[in-house]
Protein backbone atom coordinates (compact mmCIF):
# COMPACT_ATOMS: atom_id res chain seq x y z
CA UNK A 1 0.00 0.00 0.00
CA UNK A 2 1.23 3.29 -1.13
CA UNK A 3 0.78 6.48 1.54
CA UNK A 4 1.45 10.12 0.32
CA UNK A 5 3.54 12.02 2.28
CA UNK A 6 5.37 15.56 1.63
CA UNK A 7 8.96 16.26 2.34
CA UNK A 8 10.81 19.92 2.86
CA UNK A 9 13.70 20.28 2.00
CA UNK A 10 16.36 23.54 2.63
CA UNK A 11 19.82 24.49 2.03
CA UNK A 12 21.79 27.42 3.22
CA UNK A 13 25.40 26.46 3.01
CA UNK A 14 27.20 25.83 -0.23
CA UNK A 15 25.87 25.44 -4.33
CA UNK A 16 21.67 25.83 -2.60
CA UNK A 17 20.11 25.21 -6.17
CA UNK A 18 22.88 22.56 -6.59
CA UNK A 19 22.51 21.31 -3.10
CA UNK A 20 17.88 20.89 -3.85
CA UNK A 21 18.85 19.23 -7.23
CA UNK A 22 21.06 16.42 -5.73
CA UNK A 23 18.61 15.70 -2.75
CA UNK A 24 15.30 15.28 -5.34
CA UNK A 25 17.71 12.91 -6.68
CA UNK A 26 18.78 11.16 -3.79
CA UNK A 27 14.92 11.23 -3.11
CA UNK A 28 14.35 9.79 -6.21
CA UNK A 29 16.58 6.46 -5.11
CA UNK A 30 14.38 5.73 -2.01
CA UNK A 31 13.39 2.21 -2.37
CA UNK A 32 9.67 1.28 -2.54
CA UNK A 33 9.15 5.58 -3.32
CA UNK A 34 8.47 8.01 -5.71
CA UNK A 35 8.09 11.54 -6.65
CA UNK A 36 4.71 12.85 -7.97
CA UNK A 37 4.82 16.33 -7.46
CA UNK A 38 7.75 18.91 -6.95
CA UNK A 39 7.19 22.42 -6.05
CA UNK A 40 9.50 25.13 -7.55
CA UNK A 41 12.85 27.17 -5.50
CA UNK A 42 11.84 29.45 -3.25
CA UNK A 43 14.64 32.26 -1.78
CA UNK A 44 13.94 32.53 2.15
CA UNK A 45 14.72 34.72 5.32
CA UNK A 46 16.38 31.97 7.94
CA UNK A 47 14.07 31.34 10.62
CA UNK A 48 15.98 31.13 14.44
CA UNK A 49 18.20 32.21 16.81
CA UNK A 50 21.07 31.80 14.66
CA UNK A 51 22.21 34.48 12.42
CA UNK A 52 22.86 32.92 8.45
CA UNK A 53 22.21 33.30 5.22
CA UNK A 54 19.31 32.88 3.05
CA UNK A 55 17.83 29.46 2.77
CA UNK A 56 16.85 28.06 -0.80
CA UNK A 57 13.51 25.97 0.21
CA UNK A 58 11.24 23.52 -1.86
CA UNK A 59 8.69 20.86 -1.20
CA UNK A 60 7.97 17.35 -2.58
CA UNK A 61 5.26 14.83 -3.10
CA UNK A 62 6.42 11.22 -2.35
CA UNK A 63 4.36 8.29 -2.67
CA UNK A 64 5.94 5.50 -0.62
CA UNK A 65 5.11 2.11 1.01
CA UNK A 66 7.97 2.74 3.62
CA UNK A 67 6.89 3.35 6.97
CA UNK A 68 7.23 7.40 8.09
CA UNK A 69 9.79 6.12 10.54
CA UNK A 70 11.86 4.17 7.64
CA UNK A 71 11.04 7.09 5.46
CA UNK A 72 12.57 9.48 8.19
CA UNK A 73 15.57 7.45 8.30
CA UNK A 74 16.03 7.41 4.69
CA UNK A 75 16.02 11.20 4.73
CA UNK A 76 18.36 10.93 7.48
CA UNK A 77 21.15 9.11 5.91
CA UNK A 78 20.61 11.16 2.89
CA UNK A 79 21.76 14.29 5.35
CA UNK A 80 24.27 12.62 6.82
CA UNK A 81 25.91 10.99 4.21
CA UNK A 82 25.06 12.46 1.05
CA UNK A 83 25.30 15.89 2.61
CA UNK A 84 27.58 15.03 5.62
CA UNK A 85 25.61 17.06 7.90
CA UNK A 86 26.67 18.58 11.31
CA UNK A 87 24.44 19.07 13.77
CA UNK A 88 26.48 20.62 16.19
CA UNK A 89 24.44 24.24 16.40
CA UNK A 90 20.44 23.51 16.41
CA UNK A 91 18.65 25.71 13.75
CA UNK A 92 22.38 26.68 12.54
CA UNK A 93 23.13 26.88 8.90
CA UNK A 94 23.17 23.54 6.92
CA UNK A 95 23.95 22.22 3.56
CA UNK A 96 20.66 20.08 3.46
CA UNK A 97 17.35 19.82 5.72
CA UNK A 98 15.34 17.43 4.93
CA UNK A 99 11.81 17.19 6.85
CA UNK A 100 8.97 14.85 6.99
CA UNK A 101 6.07 17.51 6.97
CA UNK A 102 3.08 15.10 6.32
CA UNK A 103 2.27 11.51 5.76
CA UNK A 104 -0.94 10.70 4.49
CA UNK A 105 -3.44 12.17 7.56
CA UNK A 106 -1.31 10.39 9.88
CA UNK A 107 -0.57 11.93 13.32
CA UNK A 108 2.26 10.71 15.26
CA UNK A 109 4.24 11.35 17.95
CA UNK A 110 7.20 9.75 18.98
CA UNK A 111 10.91 10.61 20.76
CA UNK A 112 11.98 10.20 17.12
CA UNK A 113 8.94 11.87 15.07
CA UNK A 114 6.49 14.32 15.05
CA UNK A 115 3.67 14.15 12.10
CA UNK A 116 2.41 16.27 10.91
CA UNK A 117 5.57 18.40 11.79
CA UNK A 118 5.19 20.79 14.36
CA UNK A 119 5.89 24.03 12.60
CA UNK A 120 4.50 23.08 9.37
CA UNK A 121 1.59 25.23 9.61
CA UNK A 122 3.44 28.80 10.90
CA UNK A 123 6.13 28.47 8.60
CA UNK A 124 5.57 30.11 5.18
CA UNK A 125 8.37 29.22 3.64
CA UNK A 126 7.29 25.55 3.93
CA UNK A 127 3.49 26.65 3.24
CA UNK A 128 3.84 28.27 0.40
CA UNK A 129 5.77 25.53 -1.58
CA UNK A 130 3.66 22.75 -0.11
CA UNK A 131 0.42 25.03 -1.08
CA UNK A 132 1.99 25.69 -4.92
CA UNK A 133 1.85 21.62 -5.05
CA UNK A 134 -1.06 20.49 -3.16
CA UNK A 135 -3.35 23.65 -2.26
CA UNK A 136 -6.15 21.24 -0.76
CA UNK A 137 -3.92 18.82 0.58
CA UNK A 138 -5.29 19.22 4.44
CA UNK A 139 -3.57 19.40 8.15
CA UNK A 140 -4.10 16.22 9.77
CA UNK A 141 -4.54 18.33 13.55
CA UNK A 142 -6.15 22.04 11.99
CA UNK A 143 -8.29 20.78 9.20
CA UNK A 144 -7.51 23.63 7.15
CA UNK A 145 -5.65 23.36 3.83
CA UNK A 146 -2.23 24.42 2.86
CA UNK A 147 -3.63 27.14 1.11
CA UNK A 148 -5.88 28.58 4.04
CA UNK A 149 -3.02 27.85 6.31
CA UNK A 150 -0.76 30.30 4.27
CA UNK A 151 -3.35 32.69 4.20
CA UNK A 152 -4.02 32.82 7.46
CA UNK A 153 -0.04 33.83 8.19
CA UNK A 154 0.50 36.88 9.63
CA UNK A 155 2.73 39.12 7.42
CA UNK A 156 6.67 38.80 7.87
CA UNK A 157 8.91 36.02 6.36
CA UNK A 158 10.13 36.84 2.99
CA UNK A 159 9.80 34.32 1.03
CA UNK A 160 10.54 34.80 -2.89
CA UNK A 161 10.13 31.88 -6.07
CA UNK A 162 13.10 32.08 -7.76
Amino acid sequence: MEFVSYVGLGSNLGDRELNLLRAIAEIGKIPASRITALSGFYDTEPVGPVPQDPFLNAVLRLETSLTPHQLLAELQRIETEVFRRDRTIPQGPRTMDLDLLIYDDIVLESETLTIPHPRLHDRRFVLAPLAEISPDQTHPLFGKTTAELLRDLPPGGQVTKI
